[in-house]
This record gives C-alpha cells, structure tokens and sequence, in this order.
C-alpha cells in the first residue's frame, strides 16, 4: 500500500506536468488508449464470457460515468494543488457505501452514517466555502468523487457473476468509446513530451491497481485501507518538490477525517464479517492425538 500510494501520486503528478498543454477531454481519452496495452492480456478472458444485455447495459452505464468523471479529474489537475486532488477522491468510497445502501438494500447502521458525516464534514474543511473562493477545480473533483464512486458501484454489483478481468477491460474499452467524439471536435496534436507523460500515466496507473490488489491478498483492507493516508502525504511532498505548493493544514485536516471515516468503515467491515463465521469452522477441533 505504501508502493500503490506513490504510483497513484506518480500518476497525478504525470498530469499535472502535462498541464493545459492537451484539452481535458483528450488527455483522459489517450490515458485509456495507451492504457490498452496493458488490457490486452485481459482480451482473451472477456471474449469468453457470456454477457447478458443487462450486462452490456450496466458496462454501457459504467462507461458513460467514468468518462465524466476521469474528464472531470483531469481538468481538477490543472487547477488546483495535488494535495486537494487526492484527499477529494477519498470521497468516492463514501459514495459508494451510500450507493450500496440505496440501490443494493445494504444495511447502513448508525456508526457506518455518522463516519459518513465525519467524511463530509472532512470536504468541508477542506473546501471552507464562505472562507476561501472555491475554485472550478474543487467543484470538478466532487463531480469526479461521485462518479467514480457510481463506476465502483456498478462494478460492485456486476463483480457477483463476472470476473476482474472482464471488468477492467471492458470499462478500458468503454471509456474512450465515449470520449472519442468529443475529442475528435476539439483534437490537438500531442508532442512527443505530452505522449510519453500520458504513457508514464497509464503505467503508473496500471501498477498501482497491481500493487494495490497484492496488498489487499496480503491482508484484510481494515489492514491496508489506513495506509491511504500516506498517499496524501506522498501528494503533500510532491506538491511541494515539484510544483512550489505549500502544504495546507486544513486539506491535511479534512483528508484525515475522510480517510479516518473510510477506515472506521472498513474495519467495522472486517469485524462483522469474523462475527458471522460459521460456528462449526470457528469451534471445529482435529482428531485426537
């Protein structure tokens, strides 16, 4: 986990070297493009499922939001500081467990809604509307917190019959079918430094997703989900290494409240997941000596 944080912040920073230097649209649509070479030893697997028109409605559905959302976080990156970027995305999984419990008939207890306040009240601080302007970047990165959160939610649902593989490759292949026409209306040629910034993006990108699902085989996600926060730290110092950003104590603040939510989340999760073991695995004893 503490490997995935720096890729994904590797990732922000490829894109915010980039900067306004290819339109928003653009950028998320040759991110995916390139990102395809990485998905193509996923082909195969998603040529052998069996999909139903349900669930090319759903892929269809999953790629129409995450488009606006990966365009959103894209234009996010070029206007506003690495640290308020990556401590917003952590709204996504609060989305998500509000979606689960909204259209999936998820149990959502009172300690699972008021760590959901405490992840609100975290954007807040972070945003502090009425103290500060709040930038087009901000509201950008709560348009992406939400649509990512809707993408993972769809993927959730569709996760019961397919596989990861399927998934990924089909949301790969999705996206950029729905960002082509908008790009086509306002393409700028990319140079060669724009290129190979939008490969570093896909390779650190699909590394972090690799190295993040190890840790999660390594151990329980209340176990690595706490490690998150060090990706705002790895944002903070890049930040201000590269693009002379002073660290905000307030973003730092109302990050640690979002991600002290989504732990709390996660390891009641994990705690009420050993509580429903079954009996007979919990107490069974092996033969005698």
């Amino acid at each position: 986990m503490l490997v995935t944080g720096l890729f994904f912040v590797g990732v922000q920073a490829s894109v915010k070297f980039l900067g306004p230097a290819v339109p928003a649209v653009e950028a998320a649509f040759l991110r995916f493009v390139l990102g395809l070479i990485f998905v193509v030893p996923m082909l195969g697997r998603m040529r052998g499922a069996e999909l139903t028109r349900t669930d090319w409605g759903w892929f269809v559905l999953r790629g129409v939001v995450h488009a606006v959302g990966v365009i959103c976080w894209f234009y996010a990156m070029t206007r506003i500081p690495l640290a308020d970027v990556t401590a917003m995305n952590y709204l996504a999984p609060v989305y998500v467990t509000l979606g689960a419990a909204l259209f999936l008939g998820e149990r959502l207890a009172m300690r699972r809604l008021a760590a959901i306040g405490v992840a609100f009240l975290g954007a807040l601080v972070i945003l502090r509307p009425g103290m500060r302007a709040i930038d087009t970047g901000h509201l950008a990165m709560l348009v992406t917190a939400l649509c990512f959160g809707g993408s993972y939610l769809i993927a959730k649902l569709l996760s019961a019959r397919l596989g990861p593989e399927v998934i990924v490759a089909m949301l790969s292949v999705m996206v950029p079918i729905w960002l082509a026409p908008m790009v086509v209306a306002d393409w700028v040629t990319p140079g060669p430094s724009a290129l190979i910034l939008l490969l570093l993006v896909a390779c650190f990108a699909t590394a972090g997703h690799y190295t993040m699902t190890l840790a999660f085989r390594a151990a329980p996600v209340s176990v690595t989900q706490p490690a998150a926060f060090l990706q705002l730290v790895w944002a903070v110092l890049v930040g201000m290494a590269f693009f002379a950003e002073p660290p905000d104590p307030w973003v730092l603040l109302g990050g640690g409240m979002i991600v002290a939510a989504i732990s709390f989340m996660a390891w009641r999760e994990a705690r009420l997941a050993r509580q429903v073991t079954p009996p007979a695995l919990a107490t069974k004893e092996g033969p005698p000596a």
